[in-house]
């Protein structure tokens, strides 16, 4: 798979963040807060042990796709959060489906509560859609939640992004309920965000 993420020229500044690609040496920062059951709750995987989380982050391809992000404090830079830009192919048919390769991205995120309520989120992922649209010219980008995790399809809403499907009981959560979900998305001709990146 072609690294899409090379284009962009690391790091990312936004007005009070930056933006960069996750490494190796992210992996304990990251489990500090990713091991907090706020967080587990809602995201995709939830290894029980920073060993578990070692191995699962370098078996898996979360440097091709997470973009730390930083929040400078003054006395240097604290990892409070992830924004996950997976890069997929739009849906074509078979005669055009070469031309659907890779305009779509797919957005995630995870943050530290230590940092919730502060508009982090919302400048990060706003930062990620204007890379996908900037950049990278994406044709749309999705993000998808269980229904239950309001402050993930709040800030979808936050940033324009339109509901375009709620699946009931679609979603099975590691607690074995399930649960219904919500997938929102935005087209680059309807992104207005001026902030360049």
């Amino acid at each position: 798979m072609e690294d899409a993420l090379k284009k962009i020229r690391w790091p990312v500044r936004t007005e009070r963040l930056s933006l960069r690609r996750v490494t190796s040496d992210d992996v304990e920062a990251l489990w500090r807060y990713r091991q907090l059951a706020e967080v587990t709750q809602w995201i995709t995987a939830g290894p029980e042990s920073l060993e578990d989380f070692r191995a699962m982050f370098i078996a898996k391809d979360y440097p091709l796709k997470d973009l730390a992000v930083e929040l400078d404090t003054g006395q240097g830079t604290e990892l409070i959060g992830t924004v996950m830009l997976n890069i997929v192919d739009g849906w074509g048919q078979s005669e055009i489906a070469q031309h659907g390769k890779g305009v779509e991205g797919n957005l995630g995120w995870s943050f530290d509560p230590a940092y919730g309520g502060k508009g982090y989120a919302t400048e990060a992922v706003r930062a990620a859609i204007g890379l996908c649209f900037g950049p990278l010219g994406l044709h749309r980008v999705t993000a998808e939640c269980f229904a239950a995790n309001e402050p993930s399809w709040r800030l979808m809403e936050r940033l324009g992004m339109r509901k375009e499907f709620y699946g009931r009981k679609d979603s099975l959560h590691r607690n074995g309920e399930w649960m219904d979900s919500m997938a929102y998305a935005l087209l680059a001709e309807e992104w207005t965000d001026s902030t360049s990146c």
